[in-house]
């Protein structure tokens, strides 16, 4: 298949305004890729996040996603097919770890705002006792001298 490669949105655009002469689809290990011409040029359709060569695993979704972009009519080459080369299930540890990291992410999210949102209740409460700033200041000093004490009698 040819090395340059075109997006889903170019091969959209082409197909309507009437540009594409003609789709190949080819058969190879893995499933099939789209070979599309138009005017002069002869892209391979890649896929959106990779930019790689778009390959599709089953022949019916490849025609839906064709069809669904204008593309109705189209040459199939099976010569290089060969489904006993397809693995049954996908790998992707990187999807696996990304979707762990989202996860963490949106629960740290909610208990930070679940925080957020408990300071404004307690702050809104006319019950709140509040300690001035001079106030803490003298606690956070006399803790500090406590520590400052009990270190130097552990070294």
């Amino acid at each position: 298949m040819n090395t340059e490669t075109i997006d889903h949105t170019t091969l959209s655009r082409l197909a309507e305004a009437g540009a594409v002469r003609s789709t190949h689809i080819i058969g190879q290990t893995g499933g099939w890729g789209v070979l599309v011409k138009y005017g002069m040029t002869e892209r391979t359709l890649a896929a959106s996040r990779s930019h790689q060569v778009r390959i599709f695993r089953k022949f019916e979704t490849l025609v839906t996603y064709l069809k669904s972009v204008g593309i109705a009519h189209f040459e199939v080459d099976a010569v290089n097919y060969d489904a006993a080369g397809m693995k049954l299930t996908r790998v992707r540890p990187d999807s696996s770890a990304a979707m762990t990291r989202a996860h963490e992410a949106a629960a740290y999210d909610k208990w930070f705002r679940a925080e957020i949102e408990a300071a404004i209740v307690e702050a809104d409460d006319p019950n709140t006792k509040w300690v001035s700033n001079e106030d803490a200041n003298k606690s956070w000093a006399k803790k500090r001298a406590e520590l400052v004490k009990l270190a130097g009698s552990r070294a």
